[in-house]
């Protein structure tokens, strides 16, 4: 790779693209266009192509049902199982002995499991699933720290056709009591504890008023992962050990059709309800085994870790169903990457020669910021690709990564898309595209994105405007979980025909798309969503609160952090006190991801004469800009005390 360092003077548009190496190429899976003159030739074709790398029980009749937009319809009367294509299809073709999963856990504990023994698991843990009862098309709800027995509650519920709903480890009980009671969960999966930078974090403990005020919850299985105490219900609540100890090691797999329900992923939205994402069984495994195979250049003999939680998208498509689709090695990790110390990312990449390392730019901007040494003093030469996601990475970032990482000798492969997509959409293939830091590149073949503007016509370069889809592609959400009226309203009406992103970009010169991030009141923390609605709903639920408005202030590392506006009830006196419990309460509904880093107290927020709250004005005073137009509100004085109140704090 190019050892060229960033000139900062140099606008994006102007940067002179970074090669993959001639060594890289002779190597890569694709070393030209060819794949995307396919797509562009017949995008549907290219489409059937790609499904062929799947084991089908049945063959579809029809690529794609596009009758009734924008409820699009993906290998009609295909028949297929995942946990088939994930697991027995490489041990049917000789893989079996091969390394299917690698786990180390925050204290050094370490599993290893091939593809034939990940199978039986698998197989045991469905026969249990199904000895509760649980059968095709009921909702199970995961909630686990990152250890290999969330992988096999996922892929099991795929193999008996159960719809899973993984809820993020670091949520709050309050928080999965909502998912589980919008999925009418009839199981929940969890453990007892997990292990956080050397504590014990109580999880089940933790789910019991959750777990008591969830009436369609049968019964509760639990991993005793940490020892962490709790009461367990007599009845409800049973050991995943024992379930395991006299399961039958084989498992007929359910026979699913393309357009089953895979899964229900709940990702914040702008108002306080999250929005549970439904992604179907075929198109979906389509999309996340082509991405795979292709944007990470996958060989046989590659170990591959992405950082990312099983409780997002990412950790779906590109930890479990991706991967082990193609055959990987994937690699997962339990704890943090500062704890024992800061180089445990680096001490795990070398151990374990990791030659294919996926991560977000909030992670790199913190390896930055703890200092070159810790990955210097490690070996890293086993890395030959590096990986970007969950939010646009800066070029200060991208270089820093390329050259302390990569060792300037390994393409980065800046991915864009989201829960609702499924599959990565925007990026480059490393054998073939220039890189520019800080731009995703280019639409994955097949996938059809452009940059329009308010009428939705296409922008001019160094136009800015908003990211949207102009066709189906396979992985996408079918709608949302008992609201399709919200789905259409939220993706499909902006621009008719159009899968509107909520995505700001531009597109340079040379057709690279620049990615700006939301346009929407949905901020980006450390690469997770969390919607202002929700924030807001929570600070309002506390009894001194009267009202509150919530920001996404730039943050170096995070890439948001969290501000809040709020306005106390009469007689409430605003201190340092309140703020802790505030932040407390926020904490307590969501999760500490949610937790804000500033509260500010107001008599009153600016709003417009129709009694909207104006967040770009609050935006603007956080980040001490210029305000703009101030003449639509109620009150322009109010924007004035708070700008000289939030100077003075």
């Amino acid at each position: 790779m190019d050892e060229r360092k960033h000139d900062k003077n140099v606008s994006e548009n102007e940067v002179k693209p970074f090669q993959p190496s001639v060594n890289f190429v002779e190597q890569a899976k694709v070393k030209d266009d060819s794949l995307y003159r396919e797509a562009e030739n017949d995008r549907l074709a290219f489409w059937s192509k790609m499904a062929e790398n799947i084991e089908w029980m049945e063959k579809w009749d029809q690529v794609l049902d596009d009758q009734n937009p924008p409820f699009y319809k993906w290998f009609i009367n295909g028949k297929l199982n995942v946990s088939v294509n994930c697991l027995d299809r490489h041990v049917n073709n000789g893989r079996g002995d091969k390394q299917a999963l690698l786990f180390e856990g925050e204290n050094g504990d370490t599993v290893s499991l091939t593809y034939k023994e990940l199978l039986n698991e698998v197989c045991k843990f469905s026969n249990a699933l199904k000895g509760l009862g649980i059968g095709k098309g009921d909702a199970v709800t995961i909630w686990m720290p990152m250890i290999p027995e969330a992988i096999t509650a996922m892929l099991a519920c795929t193999r008996i056709g159960a719809v899973h709903s993984v809820v993020f480890g670091g949520f709050s009980p309050e928080a999965l009591k909502d998912r589980i009671k919008d999925s009418e969960s009839k199981l929940v999966i969890t453990a007892d504890g997990a292990n956080r930078r050397g504590k014990e974090i109580p999880m089940r403990s933790a789910a019991e008023e959750a777990l008591d005020q969830s009436p369609t919850v049968e019964k509760v299985i639990i991993v005793e992962r940490t020892g962490t105490s709790y009461q367990p219900k007599e009845g409800r609540d049973l050991l995943w050990e024992d379930l395991m100890k006299d399961a039958e090691d084989s498992c007929e797999p359910e026979i699913m059709d393309a357009e089953d329900p895979l899964f229900i992923l709940y990702s914040s939205g702008t108002t306080g309800k999250p929005k549970g994402i439904l992604h179907t069984t075929g198109g979906y495994l389509v999309g996340v085994d082509t991405t795979f195979r292709y944007v990470f250049d996958h060989r046989e003999e590659d170990i591959y870790w992405c950082t990312a939680d099983i409780g997002w998208i990412t950790g779906h498509s590109y930890i479990v169903y991706g991967p082990l689709s193609a055959g990987s090695t994937t690699f997962i990790y339990e704890g943090t990457p500062d704890y024992p110390a800061r180089d445990r990312f680096w001490e795990l990449i070398e151990k374990y020669k990791i030659t294919i390392f996926y991560t977000a730019p909030t992670a790199i901007r913190s390896f930055m910021r703890w200092g070159n040494q810790h990955p210097d003093k490690r070996d890293l030469s086993s890395l030959r690709l590096l990986g970007s996601v969950g939010e646009p990475i800066n070029p200060e970032a991208w270089l820093w990564y390329h050259e302390h990482i990569g060792n300037a000798n390994c393409p980065i492969v800046d991915t864009w898309w989201q829960t609702e997509t499924g599959m990565i959409m925007i990026t480059p293939l490393p054998g073939v595209t220039g890189l520019k830091p800080g731009s995703a590149t280019m639409a994955f073949p097949g996938i059809e994105a452009d940059v329009v503007d308010d009428q939705g016509n296409s922008t001019g370069p160094g136009q800015r405007g908003f990211l949207v889809i102009k066709s189906p592609w396979p992985a996408m959400l079918r709608t949302l979980y008992k609201d399709p009226e919200r789905f259409e309203n939220t993706y499909w009406k902006q621009y008719p025909g159009l899968y509107f992103t909520g995505d700001g970009a531009w597109k340079d010169g040379d057709g690279y798309f620049w990615i700006m991030g939301r346009v929407d009141d949905v901020l980006n923390i450390s690469g997770h969503r969390i919607g202002t609605m929700e924030v807001e709903s929570a600070l309002v639920e506390h009894p001194s609160v009267t009202e509150a408005a919530v920001i996404g202030k730039v943050h170096e590392i995070k890439g948001h952090s969290i501000t809040s506006f709020v306005t106390l009830k009469e007689g409430v006196e605003g201190s340092d006190d309140l703020v802790q419990e505030l932040k407390a309460h926020v904490g307590k509904k969501i999760g500490a991801i949610a937790r804000p880093e500033e509260i500010f107290f107001t008599y009153e927020l600016p709003k417009t004469r129709s009694g909207k709250i104006m967040r770009r004005l609050l935006r603007d005073i956080a980040e001490q800009r210029d305000l703009g137009d101030v003449t639509t509100l109620m009150d322009p004085q109010v924007v004035s005390a708070i700008k000289e109140g939030y100077k003075e704090k």
